[in-house]
């Protein structure tokens, strides 16, 4: 492993643990040459998958992009950024189960939707008026009124 400040390919493991969903290894280096540290994660090689936009554009599956929608999302909620790394986790291996090759946008944005509806209503409820471009404030109204009517049903 390349030392990051240095460059030498010389180092030592110092410590490692598996992640909390065990879909990773986090290893502690020591560069023999320079003895700074630093911080490597080894995941499994995934096949790809490609996501297919609207437009019917194809792009690799980026996780870091559910995780910075869902972070926006649920900015300033009583949400950690555990329960969001869960979530994205959850989410991007329901989708290499279900899906071989390609997914379409509008699945991964329907079960970021369907998760966050479960988990906060106020981070659903941002998530959805970027995700389905409110054009006005009446498709606005009309997802928080199916909200309601969801709530009182499981009630």
């Amino acid at each position: 492993m390349r030392c990051p400040f240095c460059q030498d390919y010389e180092s030592r493991v110092i410590d490692s643990r598996s992640s909390e969903d065990g879909s990773a290894i986090r290893r502690r280096r020591e560069c023999n040459a320079c003895k700074r540290r630093f911080t490597t994660y080894e995941r499994v090689e995934e096949r790809p998958l490609l996501v297919v936009k609207k437009g019917g554009r194809r792009e690799p599956f980026d996780r870091s992009k559910v995780f910075a929608g869902l972070s926006r999302a649920c900015e300033k909620r009583p949400i950690s950024t555990e329960q969001i790394e869960t979530l994205v986790a959850d989410i991007e291996r329901e989708l290499r189960d279900a899906y071989d090759r390609e997914v379409s946008s509008l699945v991964i944005g329907e079960r970021v939707m369907d998760r966050l509806h479960a988990l906060d209503e106020v981070a659903y409820v941002r998530f959805a008026s970027v995700y389905r471009q409110f054009a006005d404030l009446n498709s606005f109204i009309r997802t928080i009124e199916q909200m309601k009517d969801d709530t009182k049903e499981r009630s």
